[in-house]
């Protein structure tokens, strides 16, 4: 301190910055942290890429082998005496449906198949149809029944309805195939799924299948 009582000034420019020095230990972990960081990387990437390679691989077979459900035409549909006023006695019901397997590679279990018939949403007759079959790719298979007795519910009431009908010029009906079926691919079997066909059918005067009706492909749904 100068006698004016103020400290002396020092000068900086000879100074000179401080150096670390990094000991072996601190190398090491650096280099331990690098190499770890490579590995993770490294397996990260072949993960994803094994990953990207097996959904690709998986949508390919999903492409190829994908199943289409059945295919359902009906091509006859008839109720015999609908123009005697006593039919009622000894009506019958006569359908003829195909079901058409369209899979290349990719067969079909029918474990049951039933077959009812519908007027105004109630029922009028039902029964089992078939026995349990398997169904090669690319294959059609006919499907044909007559309901009558007790698989028929109609009585002189619902006939009288009939009757109504026809006067007007036609009769309309729902047919309904349904199965629990099960796909198979080689080796491998899906699940039981319930199939539904629904077959919109009107017969004429004659009791037979309107030409418009005639080999009509019928909607198939899944339950």
């Amino acid at each position: 301190m100068d006698t004016s009582g103020r400290l002396p000034i020092r000068s900086t420019q000879g100074s000179r910055p401080i150096k670390r020095h990094h000991t072996a230990r601190e190398f090491a972990h650096r280099v331990r942290e690098s190499l770890t960081t490579r590995v993770f990387k490294t397996i990260c990437a072949i993960f994803l890429s094994l990953l990207l390679l097996i959904g690709i691989i998986a949508f390919v077979l999903w492409l190829s082998l994908r199943p289409h459900r059945p295919r359902f035409h009906i091509h006859d549909f008839s109720i015999p005496g609908l123009d005697q006023a006593t039919g009622f006695e000894n009506a019958q019901i006569a359908f003829n449906v195909t079901a058409r397997n369209s899979n290349q590679k990719i067969g079909i279990y029918y474990d049951s198949m039933e077959g009812s018939v519908y007027y105004k949403d109630q029922l009028v007759g039902s029964e089992q149809l078939l026995y349990p079959f398997y169904q090669e790719p690319k294959n059609t298979t006919v499907v044909a029944d007559v309901l009558r007795g007790k698989a028929l519910t109609v009585n002189s009431r619902r006939w009288t309805e009939f009757m109504n009908d026809r006067a007007a010029g036609m009769v309309a009906f729902r047919l309904e195939i349904s199965s629990t079926i099960r796909f198979k691919i080689k080796m491998w079997g899906s699940k039981h799924h319930r199939a539904h066909a629904n077959c919109d059918v009107s017969v004429g005067p004659d009791g037979a299948i309107l030409p418009i009706f005639k080999d009509k492909r019928c909607p198939v749904y899944f339950t």
